[in-house]
This record gives C-alpha cells, structure tokens and sequence, in this order.
C-alpha cells in the first residue's frame, strides 16, 4: 500500500479523503492542520497533525503528501515534503508565482520525488473521447478553440475565510475557477505564443479579477478565445471547451463541461454522433477526477514514472494566467517564452 497524508483539511481535502478511500492500493496514513479543530473528523486510525513538519519526521512510513492549503502556500510546503523524500500531490493552482512553480518543479526532481498537480477535469469521458479524436489528427487543421467558464460566486464565498480573493494567497477567477478549463484548452491544443487581454474587477470586493477576457495564439498558428467570470447571476450557468479545425467542430458544455453539445467530425456519421453522446449523457462524470490522480500517483510510484500530470502540466496554465494578467494590466501584447 502506498499511504498518503493531506495537509489542509478545509472543502477540498473531503474529495482527497474519499478518492483515497476508493482508490485501489491508497492508504489515508494522517492528516495536517494548523487549526485543531479540523481535525475533528471521524476517520479511525488515521493519525492526526497540527504541525507538517512533525508529522513527517515522526512517520517514516508516509510516502506521499497531498496539499490541500491556500494556494500561496502550496511552494513551501512541497519544499518540507520533497526535503524528506515524500512525493507530492499539489491541488490547483500549483502556485500563484511563475519562480515559485519553478522551484517546486526543481526541489522535487533534487530530491527524487514525484510531483502531480490536480487537474481532474482531463478525466471526465467527454473529454477522453475528445483528446483521443484530437491526438489522433482527425481536425485537421486547426483554425481555433473556445475556453468558457460562466459561474456565480457570490460575496459569501469570498467573505469564508480571509485569504479568499487576494493575490497573496488565493488568486482570481483565473487561478481559482478557470485554470482546469484553461488547463484543458492547453492540453487540447498546445501551447500558447502570445495573449492579449482585459480583465477587471467588477462585483466582488477581492483584490483579484472577477472577470476576464483574453485572445491567444497558439504556437500552432490557431487563435483561441477565453472568457472567465465569477460574476454570473445567480449560478452558474456554464463551462465550456469547443475546438475548430477544417474537419472537425466539437463542443463540451454544460454547467461543468461534461456533456457533449456539438460532435461534428468528418468521417463520423450523424447516427454516430448521437450516439456517442448518448454515451457520455449515460454517464458524464465517470470515475471521479480525484481518484484518478491518486491512483496514478500509487502507480507512478510503483513504476518509478512521471505522474500523469506532472509539475510541467500544472506549470502551464499559471503561465499563460500570469501573462494574461500582465497583458490586462499593461494593454499589451504578452509573448509567452
């Protein structure tokens, strides 16, 4: 058994908690928080920390660390893991700073240590018979894709906890709520050359945007269009991914970007079409993206192999946020090295 332990125990670690649990040849070892009292969960035999530092040295036995903290802290504290030898696994964003991923990238490959970053949404099906259709050329040439993510986080959200909304420790709609979409449109399509944007803070009281526009070049020619907003009233009302080429259009929607609105691909008959989004309505969340993270993290260490998604993977959407960022506040175009 690979045993694993979360540092950070607020909303996300129950989805670490449960794909650990599910996961084949994981073991929940321990659990870390600053703040005692949420480690007052019901997990028996689990050993329970409110120092990192601590619980690593006292457990030899821990070989993998999830952190689950305010993405500010998420450099540090791989630094304290990957220095005692724990692989990690580093929730969304990796970090806020482009020096700080980097680091994070090079401590763990100094000390032998694998490193994931949790991107799940590559996991949902709709997106697997996408990625198999974009890997196998069947768009042809592309001409340009569409990253969309409408939500509604209300003031509420950001007024939970303090570190919400600012840029030390949390980021804006991009970092927060945009990157696995940005994440996806990357993976799609290659990495971007350029981006010009506008971004603006429009009805949250928080340091960082609620809203962004940007248009990218990708390196291979084609454009792309991005559209971020935590401003949405009184949901959420959508997350899309659409690509473009000369023999292909497909768009995955819905409020999470799980079901296959568009599926017109050349060479794939109407009938077809409809029938594999049939499919994927049947079952559009397929085994959570969580569990699929932790799994291969336990294989990776068996095999001694890259993670799936590894620090490079997770290093490329905060790039492209960064320069997204830089271009909306300078009015200009940002080449992405």
């Amino acid at each position: 058994m690979i045993n694993f332990a979360i540092v950070g125990m607020g909303h996300i670690a129950k989805k670490h908690i449960e794909a650990i649990e599910n996961a084949e040849g994981a073991n929940l070892y321990a659990i870390c928080d600053t703040n005692p009292d949420r480690l007052e969960i019901d997990l028996p035999g689990v050993k329970k920390y409110t120092d990192l530092v601590l619980m690593l040295d006292e457990n030899p036995d821990i070989h993998v660390v999830n952190i689950c903290v305010p993405s500010g802290l998420h450099a540090k504290l791989t630094k304290i893991a990957a220095e005692r030898k724990r692989h990690v696994i580093v929730e969304k964003p990796m970090s806020l700073k482009l020096e700080d991923a980097e680091e994070m990238i090079k401590v763990t490959k100094e000390h032998g240590v694998k490193l994931a970053v949790v991107h799940p949404n590559r996991f949902r099906p709709a997106i697997q018979k996408l990625k198999k259709q974009m890997d196998k050329g069947a768009f042809g040439k592309l001409s340009h894709a569409n990253a969309t993510v409408r939500w509604n986080r209300n003031q509420a959200y950001y007024d939970q906890a303090d570190w919400r909304g600012t840029k030390e420790f949390d980021g804006g709609v991009l970092m927060n709520q945009a990157i696995h979409n940005l994440d996806l449109m990357l993976w799609l399509m290659g990495p971007v050359e350029s981006v010009q944007a506008m971004a603006a803070t429009r009805l949250r009281k928080i340091e960082t945007e609620d809203v962004a526009a940007a248009v990218v070049q990708f390196k291979n020619g084609a454009l792309g269009v991005i559209e971020a907003a935590t401003t949405i009233y009184p949901k959420n009302l959508e997350e899309s991914i659409a690509i473009f080429g000369e023999t292909g259009s497909v768009k995955i929607s819905g409020r999470t970007a799980n079901y296959i609105e568009t599926w017109d691909i050349e060479g794939v008959t109407e009938e077809e079409a409809e029938k594999t989004k049939a499919e994927i309505k049947e079952d559009p969340f397929g085994k959570p993206g969580h569990q699929w993270i932790i799994e291969d993290m336990v294989s990776a260490v068996k095999e001694n192999r890259e993670p799936i998604v590894a620090g490079e993977d997770g290093l490329a959407p905060v790039k492209l946020i960064l320069a997204i960022l830089e271009s909306a506040e300078t009015g200009k175009k940002v080449v992405i090295q």
